[in-house]
């Protein structure tokens, strides 16, 4: 494997996940310069969520088009030129506007970066590669909160976007020149009804979840707009089953590893994908501590993430991939519960230990579904599984991440409208109870799935078993 071609995948997706949730801490000064309020500028947060959901489901036909290498060059550079726009915005309409087209480029990067890794990755590589894939993932929402809180108070807010500039020309750079052309180049016409149902679909559900969550807009909308997605989805399906060359093509499903791979991981994002909005607020609401010491704190579970990186592919070839699914599932689920026990008597070393154990599980957890997710599908149809499964991830994570804003603003009207750490703890305590959930997928899941690409198989059988998974 060229280590160099994850490198690079790496490095660009690392600002784009980064960038998704440094701005968190940077609100309020942002506020007041475009003179709005942070309520109100929540639509910018919420705008890049739009966007992504809109467009990702046509990133694996545009990389099937004009090619995987090229595309996801054009996409650093729509990502910068939104960054640049944000950063030389004036007011609450540019601002958002430039998220959005943030957006755009975002939702190339990770399905297409994805699609790269998988068509110049040998099987047999492919946990190894993809271990790097998942660190920016898993590490890029715990250090947005830090940087965001340093750069904006120790030099102003549009550092949080102006760094992006020296990163995103080096990623172009480096694409151009050491990514390698797949030279896949089909001729189909784009499915623009499948586009315009599926973008309906994922968009609104996305949005009408975040407006749940966030009200910016009365929950009533929330509730509106995510019943418009979810019937357009529902369209979609009918659509696809009709057409000869759908956007996304439901008989991929078919394949009951990658059903159960992206039902699993789905699953588990509804619960883990809300810890890092719970956590940080539980930490400055509940403990009082300022967004910077916040950040810090759950910064050491991106430690863990890094470790586990050197680790996984060891722990696959040992325990195969459907024990240590289980056993990763249930640890985080475990981890997460733990953190519903945290008061500011807690000590801070006891805190860090979890958050670290925290990453390290969930590390694991993500580097081998996402292998096992593609460890089966061919390379025609690798664009159609990475869009799948990075639409399925915005969708699952707005899920949580709305469950658990309901459920903090449930108990809180119930412990008389004030806002207190029982509120948090329920969260945790559920969206613990949803994390492990996703147990149930992996106990249908064949003891030897994916054996030969975690390298169990060489290792039980000799090598023989070490050929080429069938596709």
């Amino acid at each position: 494997m060229n280590r160099s071609i994850p490198l690079v995948l790496a490095v660009a997706l690392f600002m784009e996940q980064m960038d998704s949730t440094v701005i968190a801490t940077a609100l309020p000064a942002i506020a007041a310069d475009v003179n709005t309020s942070p309520i109100s500028l929540k639509l910018a947060l919420t705008a890049y969520l739009v966007s992504l959901a809109i467009f990702i489901p046509i990133s694996g036909w545009m990389a099937d088009r004009f090619g995987a290498r090229r595309i996801f060059a054009i996409a650093i550079g729509v990502f910068l030129a939104g960054s640049i726009a944000c950063a030389v915005s004036g007011s609450l309409i540019e601002f958002v506007a430039a998220r959005f087209l943030q957006g755009m480029g975002g939702a190339m990067m990770t399905p297409v970066g994805r699609l790269v890794l998988l068509r110049s990755t040998e099987k047999s590589q492919l946990v190894s590669a993809m271990a790097w894939l998942t660190i920016p993932a898993l590490v890029g929402p715990m250090v947005g909160p830090p940087v965001g809180g340093f750069l904006t108070t120790f030099l102003s807010w549009h550092w949080i976007f102006l760094i992006n500039i020296p990163i995103g020309l080096a990623g172009i750079v480096f694409a151009i020149k050491i990514l390698p052309d797949d030279g896949i180049r089909v001729r189909d016409k784009v499915d623009w009804t499948g586009f315009l149902l599926s973008g309906t679909a994922t968009s609104g559900i996305v949005f009408g979840l975040s407006v749940i969550s966030l009200p910016v807009l009365p929950p009533v909308w929330g509730l509106a707009i995510t019943g418009i997605g979810i019937l357009s989805l529902i369209a979609y399906l009918r659509h696809a089953r009709a057409h000869p060359k759908p956007l996304l093509d439901p008989k991929i499903f078919r394949n009951r590893t990658f059903s159960l791979s992206l039902l699993g991981s789905s699953l588990f994002r509804v619960g883990s994908g809300a810890v890092p909005f719970l956590l940080p607020l539980m930490l400055q609401l509940g403990f009082g501590m300022s967004p910077f010491q916040s950040g810090m704190i759950t910064f050491i579970s991106a430690a863990g993430a890094i470790l586990m990186k050197f680790a996984i592919k060891r722990i696959l070839s040992l325990g195969g991939f459907r024990f240590t699914l289980l056993v990763a599932a249930a640890g985080s689920a475990l981890s997460i519960a733990v953190n519903g026990f945290f008061t500011p008597a807690t000590p801070i070393t006891l805190i860090l230990l979890i958050l670290f154990v925290s990453g390290l599980v969930r590390s694991m957890f993500f580097t081998a579904v996402n292998a096992l997710t593609f460890s089966e599908i061919s390379p025609e149809e690798a664009a159609q599984a990475s869009s799948i499964t990075s639409a399925s991830q915005q969708v699952s994570i707005a899920i949580g991440v709305a469950l658990a804003g309901g459920i903090v603003e449930v108990v809180t009207r119930l412990d008389g409208g004030v806002l207190g750490l029982n509120a948090f703890h329920t969260a945790f305590f559920a969206v613990a109870a949803l994390t492990s959930v996703a147990i149930l997928p992996f106990l249908v899941l064949p003891p030897d799935a994916g054996d030969a690409v975690s390298g169990r198989a060489l290792g039980r059988a000799g090598p023989r078993a070490a050929s080429p998974v069938r596709s």
